[in-house]
């Protein structure tokens, strides 16, 4: 071998080396120095972010878990509403659900602020989002509800929280002070209906401040029937969207929102799917309607099911390239797939049986023009990434950014998303990125309730993340935890009260037997949650509206 070559291959081999060093060099700045470091850290980091963030999960769901070991009791029909004086044992007792040789009070305050104590100085919710594994999570009477089937989240009375509501407010709706009904789209419009308006023009003009529609109000039946029953007068595709949506015209001019549904109710999310590559539901749709309803928001515009047949109602008016994307499965079935974002493909086709089909249909909200809507980012909109993380998922104090910022800064947009939040989180919804509200009414209205495709979709999973409004605020309504406490306590638990209202619907069942289980733990879970807030801060700061109730129960002694 020549000098020349011996010169040029070590020269080779010492920038061979030298690269290799300085690789070696970055890869260890950039993991902080730590000499613990695995390469498994630098080969998936897409793995060990998920990990990291599961693990967070599950140790602050934890927190707001049932500590006692699970018994199952008969849940009485008519549970008597306990005396503040009663002694605990008698309480528990009345209720029907006392665990037997239980060593720790759930319910009693003082065990409550010795199991703070020890993280007074350290925030535990934060401690959590931060994976930190207090002494509080040691213990294993905490338990999660993934890692133990058998774990009864019914049991918990939240006696301590009864001195914000009256024995009253147990066995009925409890109504929020809507102060301004009277301010409507009639109104402000100043417009008159003729006696032969539509069920639609009827919903459109009595849209107020405060709600879509009024409590009982039988124009919204009226309105509900004539979506399940008139025949269809044209139909198109929704522009924009990521998923197949179709809009039904019906003879009186009316407007719907059609959804198809895709795959039996008891099909799951699926385990590899994202919250916004999650397939929308039609089902959901109608359900998270109803639950609107019941929780006595009525922010949701009215949805109902419908049978649909797709060759005299869809293919038969259907024009240009919706038309063109009909098909005859090799099953004899009539499916489409219309153009989107995503599943609008041959492989992704929306099939009928073998050309009946169920669908959602939502009642469209007034015109634009007619009346004008704002459209606005949701503070705690998700990162839509499959890596990245939205700022409020890691800056512990997010919510004193939001409270700065108008509209949030006063008034009650920050409440209404907090009601947005405990909405979202008894139905699993995730995808909440945007948000709108009617401009007629300027910024002291309420938030539309719109797009609950996502939700319904794992009922034996309880996404704590949906409850961040709640838990990063610690403020709630008054009310909102007056209605939660009836769910649990009154003489009929949300998923009863669920059941019966879906019943009238076309399509009943709605929902899989799991989600009416799921709606029932979670609502333990947020009362678990607003508990926590009010362990740490005082109630007129947690609980809005407190004081003026305090008032008025002192002036009329009941």
């Amino acid at each position: 071998m020549k000098w020349k070559e011996r010169v040029a291959l070590s020269l080779g081999v010492s920038v061979v080396l030298l690269t290799s060093v300085l690789v070696l060099d970055i890869r260890y700045a950039s993991s902080g120095g730590r000499a613990d470091q695995t390469d498994a850290g630098f080969i998936l980091p897409a793995l060990r972010h998920g990990t990291a963030r599961q693990k967070e999960g599950r140790q602050f769901q934890r927190q707001f878990l049932d500590k006692q070991p699970a018994v199952k009791e008969p849940i009485p029909e008519n549970p008597v509403f306990p005396s503040r004086t009663a002694t605990v044992n008698n309480e528990e007792l009345e209720l029907g659900v006392v665990a037997s040789n239980a060593t720790l009070n759930d319910d009693d305050p003082a065990a409550q602020h010795s199991n703070n104590e020890q993280g007074s100085k350290v925030d535990v919710v934060r401690d959590l989002l931060k994976g930190k594994r207090s002494q509080l999570n040691n213990d294993e009477t905490y338990k999660n509800s993934e890692d133990d089937d058998n774990m009864d989240h019914l049991k918990s009375q939240f006696k301590d929280l009864f001195k914000y509501m009256s024995p009253a407010e147990l066995s009925r709706p409890v109504k929020g002070n809507l102060r301004e009904l009277d301010v409507t789209v009639q109104r402000l419009r100043n417009v008159s209906l003729s006696d032969d308006a539509t069920s639609w023009e009827k919903f459109h003009v009595s849209i107020s401040k405060e709600e879509l529609y009024h409590e009982d109000d039988p124009m919204i039946d009226e309105l509900l029937q004539d979506m399940a029953t008139l025949e269809f007068y044209n139909i198109s595709q929704k522009e924009g969207g990521t998923q197949l949506k179709l809009v039904i015209e019906f003879p009186p001019g009316g407007l719907a929102m059609l959804k198809p549904m895709r795959f039996p109710r008891e099909q799951e999310t699926l385990p590899n799917h994202f919250y916004f590559t999650d397939y929308e539901r039609h089902n959901a749709e109608i359900a998270a309607f109803h639950l609107d309803r019941i929780l006595g928001f009525r922010r949701a515009p009215p949805v109902i099911g419908r049978m649909v047949n797709m060759t005299t109602e869809l293919y038969a008016l259907a024009t240009g390239e919706l038309l063109r994307t009909f098909f005859i499965s090799p099953a004899q079935n009539l499916c489409f797939h219309g153009k989107c974002s995503y599943y609008c493909d041959t492989g992704h086709a929306i099939c009928g049986n073998p050309d009946q089909m169920e669908a959602s249909l939502a009642a469209f909200l007034p015109d634009k023009e007619f009346v004008p809507r704002k459209t606005w980012r949701h503070p705690w909109r998700r990162s839509y990434h499959k890596r990245k993380k939205a700022q409020w998922e890691e800056d512990d104090q997010y919510c004193e950014q939001v409270r700065q910022l108008p509209p949030y800064n006063e008034g009650r947009r920050l409440l209404d998303l907090i009601d947005l939040a405990i909405f979202d989180f008894l139905s699993g919804n995730m995808d909440r990125h945007h948000y709108e509200t009617l401009s007629l009414f300027g910024n002291q209205t309420f938030p539309i309730h719109l797009d609950q495709g996502r939700a319904f979709g794992r009922p034996k999973h309880d996404e704590m993340s949906i409850l961040a409004p709640l838990y990063q605020c610690c403020l709630v309504r008054r009310t909102t935890l007056a209605t939660l406490l009836r769910f649990h306590h009154g003489p009929f638990r949300l998923s009863y009260l669920m059941r019966k209202s879906l019943a009238r619907d076309p399509l009943d069942p709605i929902l899989a037997a799991g989600h009416f289980d799921a709606m029932d733990r979670r609502v333990a879970i947020t009362l678990r949650v607003i508990r926590h807030c009010l362990s740490r801060i005082k109630a007129d700061q947690v609980l809005v509206g407190l004081a003026d109730w305090k008032e008025k129960i002192s002036q009329t002694g009941s």
